[in-house]
């Protein structure tokens, strides 16, 4: 953006840059924007603009006629990747191919999951379907995989390309290979017959695995009826009461909600078995063995390593907070003091609780929603040159009327793109914290801009009332940053091409960014520049931030522990068939990388909804904790709002989305190559009481 145009912007936007000092009752623009309920004069000569600004989709039925018009520049796009002389522009053909129908697919992913009309939702998700079948007809169209390889087999033309071209053109030619694309047509047909069948059984268990199991009242004392919903002469379990007080409230939501159904138990068989078919078939050893292709870890083998030196480094801290554990419920339940599984969130939040008084309700009123927004737009200010500008959407634009727009604008770049905050619960919306694509940032050769990213981030917070603006807990408000770190990956991005944007990255580094906002956020530096308290504008007090930073390493191997076990599981899971049921799997796995007991006739596997999305990769939280963990260490530690060391992480690690090599990001940001015991490490270390913390306390 030019210097004039930038000046016109400000113009346009001049009361959302105005900065008030602040007093009990006063925010800056984007903080004012967060803390009230959005006032929209419903004017009826302005022009309906469609959901992100997309025309046609101003109605549902506009979905046929983006999904039309997608297939059609398809086939142009098709014929163009053919008939290109074998270089850079075969990539481009292939980008483009690929942003074309992902903006059709990424938008209605989302409007299929967060419209709050049928209508719309349904639309979204025919077009999802038609797209989806598309992309599979791609994969293996061998005459455009021809294409392809025609350019990665030249070495002279290959030799000329960019690092980033080359390493885009060997991950289409991924997307070939897994879809079976070199097989003969008998083979073929069949890995295209499997990829269909996993659609169906991903869908399947997926769905399944967050449906509420059900009891006869009369199997159940009826004083703790009123613990559960229910349907006619049965009780309803929909989850597991982790935080309930009463025991047996917890020993019931357990063993009731973790009860196995055959049907169900049938799918993830089948669909294991398919993964591990469809693996073989195309020339890997394992699930496992492709799904961690082009990772961080890269194989099976490394992350196991991982997971075992964790687990060993860990077991003295682990045994110790099983007893602490165990201490606790024989004071509260002297008669039946044995720790079981449905025991260990309740009873490591009660210990924090009594050791570090972290109640949230004490920190609420300093974290109200537009207080938290104002320290991100500070936060980003100070690091990149960023600032967080609120827009009024136009008519059409959003799909719920307390939906925020965001303009994320860098100080001599201009504008970077947009984020939609879906922050408020309503009926029918998924209750988690996510981060979507919309579109994907990729420079645009036919019309020699930048195709700006558009992200919405969901989550699902209180409206404000009348008396109060939304306040957060600190778990709320944490998750904010860390939704916000993957929303700024995307903004902060800037690569040449959409299929390696932002966030489309290795699973295991892709975490990293928004992990290491939840360091930002218990840093009492930066904490200090937003958190008041709403009513009387008192900072929030740095004894108490210190406190909530130490409790959470409270119980924390333990709560690491059960991290590892899950993503061990996920691994033997993805390896080579064991003839053993996933039932006995997850027995011995729970007896080597837990410790508490299995309990008789559960299935917590049928629960573990992660294998969809996640499946050979859960161990990707811990390895982009570790990571985060190293960068805020050797960073930002010193000085987390650091401009230089901002612009370096920028530039080391945001920028380049999927276009490089996880590790060697990593490896410029540190400036060394980080080990498996480097990793293994800096996770044991996090879990080292501060004694500054105690001073503070005894002091205070």
């Amino acid at each position: 953006m030019s210097p004039c145009k930038r000046l016109l912007y400000l113009a346009k936007h001049r009361n959302l840059w105005t900065y008030a000092r602040r007093n009990v009752t006063t925010w800056s623009a984007v903080g004012a924007a967060f803390n009230a309920k959005p006032l929209r004069r419903l004017d009826m000569s302005q022009k309906n603009v469609g959901l992100f600004g997309v025309t046609e989709l101003s109605c549902p039925a506009g979905f046929q006629v983006v999904t039309k018009a997608a297939l059609k520049d398809t086939e142009h796009l098709v014929h163009k990747a053919l008939s290109c002389c074998p270089g850079s522009e075969t990539v481009e053909s292939f980008d483009q191919l690929s942003d074309g129908l992902c903006k059709v697919a990424d938008l209605a992913d989302f409007v299929k999951v967060a419209h709050p009309d049928p209508a719309f939702r349904e639309a979204a998700e025919k077009t999802c379907i038609e797209i989806g079948t598309v992309v599979e007809k791609l994969n293996t169209n061998v005459e455009l995989c021809k294409s392809l390889k025609n350019l990665l087999d030249n070495q002279n033309i290959l030799s000329q390309l960019d690092p980033d071209t080359r390493r885009v053109a060997e991950l289409f030619m991924f997307d070939f290979e897994i879809s079976g694309i070199h097989l003969d047509d008998k083979l073929r047909k069949e890995a295209v017959g499997l990829h269909v069948k996993l659609l169906d059984l991903n869908n399947e268990f997926l769905v399944s695995s967050h449906m509420p199991n059900r009891i006869a009242r009369s199997a159940i004392p009826e004083h703790l009826h009123l613990h559960f919903a229910s349907e006619g002469n049965f009780i309803q379990v929909g989850g597991l009461h982790a935080d309930s007080p009463d025991d047996l409230v917890r020993e019931i939501a357990y063993r009731i909600y973790l009860y196995p159904n055959a049907d169900l138990m049938d799918c993830l068989e089948e669909l294991l078995k398919c993964r591990y078919k469809l693996a073989k078939l195309v020339g890997y050893e394992s699930y496992g063995h492709r799904a961690l292709k082009g990772t961080m870890a890269k194989t099976p083998e490394t992350v196991m390593s991982f997971l075992q030196l964790l687990t060993d480094k860990l077991s003295d801290r682990t045994a110790k907070d099983f007893k602490m554990m165990r201490d606790m419920k024989k004071k509260l339940n002297p008669r039946n003091s044995k720790l079981m599984p449905w025991d260990h969130p309740f009873l490591s939040g009660v210990l924090r609780a009594e050791r570090f008084n972290i109640e949230p309700s004490l920190y609420s009123p300093y974290f109200s929603l537009g207080a938290c927004m104002e320290g991100l737009n500070n936060l980003f200010s100070q690091l990149y040159g960023v600032t967080l500008m609120s827009e009024p959407p136009s008519a059409g634009e959003v799909w719920s009327e307390d939906v925020r727009k965001l303009a994320v604008v860098h100080e001599t770049e201009g504008l970077l793109g947009h984020i939609y905050c879906d922050f408020f619960h309503r009926p029918d919306k998924p209750h988690q914290d996510c981060h979507f694509t919309i579109r994907g940032g990729r420079w645009c050769q036919e019309t020699g801009q930048y195709q700006l990213p558009v992200v919405v981030l969901m989550l699902s917070l209180p409206h404000p009332t009348k008396s109060a603006p939304t306040l957060l807990t600190p778990g709320m408000m944490e998750n904010l940053f860390h939704e916000m770190g993957h929303a700024m990956h995307s903004m902060l991005g800037r690569t040449r091409y959409q299929h390696v944007t932002g966030t489309r990255c290795a699973t295991d580094f892709a975490e990293v960014p928004s992990i290491l906002m939840e360091y930002f956020a218990t840093d009492f530096r930066v904490i200090s520049q937003f958190a008041r308290h709403y009513e009387t504008g008192q900072p929030l007090p740095e004894s108490m931030v210190a406190r909530l930073c130490e409790s959470k390493k409270v119980c924390g191997a333990a709560d690491t522990q059960l991290q590892i076990f899950y993503a061990v599981l996920d691994q033997i899971y993805h390896s080579k068939p064991h003839n053993r049921s996933t039932t006995d799997i997850l027995k011995d796995m729970q007896q080597k990388f837990y410790g508490l007991p299995y309990t008789a006739n559960t299935a917590w596997q049928l629960r573990f909804s992660h294998l969809i999305g996640y499946g050979a990769k859960y161990y990707s939280y811990l390895m982009s904790r570790a990571v985060a963990s190293m960068v805020w260490k050797q960073c930002f530690v010193q000085d987390p709002l650091n401009r230089d060391m901002g612009e370096r992480y920028r530039r080391e690690m945001l920028a380049h989305g999927g276009a490089k090599e996880p590790m060697l990001m990593v490896e410029g940001m540190l400036q060394r190559r980080p080990t498996i015991e480097d990793f293994v490490d800096a996770l044991v270390s996090e879990l080292n009481p501060n004694f500054e913390t105690f001073i503070m306390d005894s002091e205070s």
